[in-house]
């Protein structure tokens, strides 16, 4: 694992068993287009709405700029995920976490997609549970937020196998696919993670209210 403090952009790597996360580069043009242009019915009801332009090289080259640039400005981390243990790597899908905010919030959002033949075989959660330690570690941040669609049972899985609970609803709460849709927020804190890695359970506030 590098951090990103000691090493170059392009070298923010984070491994799991499975899982390889990496900063998109122009090389993975290919097998993103196809990826994407092979799960775009599958992606359609749960992301904002892409056309065939957004598919293009070039837009997919200001992608990769972009993503380099806001690592080194520290807001924001693009990650591919990479299935590992054949030949070659294979990219199943992608991680971001945005508009990370210092000062008295310290917190980030966690947002992730998964190609249509990946989803369902465990990979999201490992991933997340590979980002997760970098957030609070290496980023040193004390909060994860994340949103899903009512609707998206998957999502919710992946989120509380990490340790997220949920913290409230909001209406109209991103445009998906054309339309602004109502979301389940999520959140995991520093404290709730480091006592589940001990083992300890942390405390369900939600009863005393």
């Amino acid at each position: 694992m590098f951090w990103p403090w000691s090493s170059p952009a392009p070298l923010v790597t984070l491994r799991g068993q499975r899982v390889l996360l990496r900063l998109p580069q122009m090389r993975d043009y290919e097998a993103w287009h196809r990826l994407r242009r092979d799960s775009q019915e599958f992606l359609r009801p749960y992301e904002p709405r892409w056309t065939e332009l957004d598919l293009a090289r070039r837009v997919y080259a200001m992608r990769v700029r972009r993503a380099r640039q806001e690592v080194e400005e520290g807001t924001d981390y693009t990650f591919f995920i990479f299935l590992t243990g054949g030949r070659h790597e294979q990219l199943v899908g992608g991680i971001t976490l945005s508009n990370i905010r210092r000062r008295a919030a310290q917190f980030v959002s966690l947002g992730y997609w998964m190609g249509q033949n990946h989803a369902g075989k465990g990979l999201m959660t490992e991933a997340v549970g590979v980002v997760v330690p970098f957030i609070f570690e290496a980023l040193d941040l004390h909060r994860i937020h994340a949103a899903f669609l009512p609707g998206n049972i998957a999502s919710r899985r992946v989120l509380e196998k990490n340790g997220f609970v949920e913290e409230g609803f909001a209406e109209n709460y991103l445009q998906i696919n054309g339309r602004w849709e109502d979301h389940v927020l999520m959140g995991l804190t520093r404290e709730r993670w480091e006592l589940a890695r001990l083992g300890q359970r942390p405390i369900d506030h939600s009863r005393f209210v």
